[in-house]
C-alpha cells in the first residue's frame, strides 16, 4: 500500500503559541501514528477517518508542512501551515446591536485584530458570512437564533475574543404581531386616534397603514401602540407594525366615506310629535347618529343611500339634521317643526 497523502489544512494558519485545532484532509490515514508540523509532532491527534485527520498544532514558528506517518511510510506532499504571530481579537462594539430572530441582520463589528479572522458566531453558531474589512472592523450577518442576548465572537490565528465582553452582544428580537385595531374604521380624511394591541412593540420603529407611515405613534407598552391614521382612499388598509424584530403581518383598518345629506322627505312635521322622516344621501351604511338639533333620533339604516328616522319632540322651528359614522359627520339639511294650530 501506498504512503498516506495530505491535499489540505485548514484553517491552515495559527498562533506561534500553538493550540490551533486543524483538519488535515487526504487519504490513507487509517493507522497513522504520527502527525508533525514541520519537525514537531502534533500536541494531539484524531483519526477520523482514512481521509481525515484531527490535530492540534504544536508551538513553532514561521511556515513548515504537515506530515502523517503510517506503518506504509510518510506523506511528501507540500502543504503548508504558517504560524503567525498575532494577538487576540476584541469586539468593542456590534453595530445594529439587534435584529429579526430569523437572522438575515447585516451587522457591522468594531473591535481590534482582526486580520486572518477564521469565524465569526454568534452564541457559538457560525455566522453565514463575514467580510474582514481591516484590523478593526468586520462585516457580518446574524445568523437564526431564539429571542434573548447571544455573545458576538471572533476567531483569529490569536485566539477567540471574549465572549462575556458586555459591548459584544446581539441582542435578538421576536417579531412584533398586530392582534387588534380599535377602532376598526374610520374617515379618509385620516385622524382617527387608534389603539393597536399585539405583542413584541417594544422598540417600534414604524406604524403604517398601507405602506404609508403613521403621523405620529406611542409605544405605550410591549403590547400597546396608539396611532393617528394618515389619509387614505375609501377602503380595507393593512395595518403594521415594524420593531428591530421585523415587521408584523397586516390587520386590517376600514377607511369610509364622509357621509353626506341630499334631501328629507318630509322636510318638515308636527312640533310635539313623531314623524317618520326619510333621510337620502352617500356612505350611510356605519351610521352611529342621527341628530335633529342636538337631540339624538331612533333611525334604521336601509341602505348605503336611506336612512328611515323618527323626529324627536321639540319647540316649532327650523332644526338642522345630521348623520354622524365613523368617518365624520355629514353635511346638515333643515327640518321644519311646525306647531300644533291654536283652539
Amino acid at each position: 500500500m501506498p504512503p498516506p497523502v495530505v491535499s489540505a489544512v485548514s484553517p491552515n494558519q495559527g498562533s506561534t503559541s500553538g493550540g490551533t485545532v486543524v483538519t488535515v484532509t487526504g487519504v490513507g490515514f487509517t493507522g497513522a501514528f504520527l502527525v508533525r508540523f514541520g519537525t514537531k509532532p502534533a500536541a494531539s491527534f484524531t483519526v477520523n477517518s482514512d481521509t481525515q485527520i484531527t490535530a492540534v498544532t504544536p508551538s513553532g514558528t514561521g511556515t513548515v508542512n504537515v506530515i502523517v506517518t503510517s506503518d506504509q511510510g510518510s506523506s511528501t506532499q507540500q502543504v503548508p501551515f504558517t504560524y503567525v504571530s498575532a494577538s487576540q481579537p476584541t469586539v468593542t462594539s456590534v453595530s445594529p446591536s439587534q435584529g429579526p430572530t430569523v437572522g438575515g441582520t447585516a451587522v457591522t463589528l468594531t473591535g481590534t485584530n482582526f486580520t486572518g479572522a477564521t469565524a465569526v458566531r454568534f452564541d457559538g453558531v457560525n455566522a453565514p458570512s463575514f467580510t474582514v474589512n481591516s484590523a478593526t472592523q468586520i462585516t457580518t450577518v446574524t445568523p437564526a437564533h431564539p429571542a434573548g442576548a447571544a455573545p458576538v465572537t471572533v476567531t483569529t490565528p490569536g485566539g477567540t475574543s471574549n465572549p462575556a465582553d458586555p459591548n459584544a452582544y446581539f441582542f435578538y428580537v421576536a417579531t412584533p404581531t398586530v392582534s387588534t385595531v380599535t377602532p376598526g374604521s374610520g374617515t379618509t380624511a385620516g385622524g382617527t386616534a387608534v389603539t393597536l394591541t399585539g405583542t413584541n412593540f417594544t422598540g417600534a420603529t414604524a406604524v403604517r397603514f398601507d405602506g404609508v407611515n403613521a403621523p405620529s405613534f406611542t409605544v405605550n407598552s410591549a403590547t400597546q401602540i396608539t396611532t393617528v391614521t394618515p389619509a387614505h382612499p375609501a377602503g380595507a388598509a393593512s395595518v403594521t407594525v415594524t420593531t428591530p424584530g421585523g415587521t408584523s403581518s397586516p390587520s386590517t383598518f376600514i377607511y369610509l366615506s364622509q357621509p353626506t345629506l341630499t334631501s328629507l322627505a318630509p322636510a318638515q312635521g308636527p312640533a310635539g310629535s313623531g314623524t317618520v322622516v326619510t333621510l337620502s344621501g352617500t356612505n350611510l351604511t356605519t351610521a352611529t347618529a342621527v341628530r335633529f338639533g342636538t337631540t339624538l333620533a331612533q333611525f334604521v339604516v336601509v341602505s348605503p343611500t336611506r336612512i328611515e328616522a323618527v323626529s324627536p319632540p321639540g319647540t316649532a322651528g327650523s332644526v338642522t339634521v345630521t348623520v354622524t359614522t365613523p368617518a365624520g359627520t355629514s353635511n346638515g339639511l333643515p327640518y321644519n317643526r311646525v306647531a300644533a294650530p291654536g283652539i
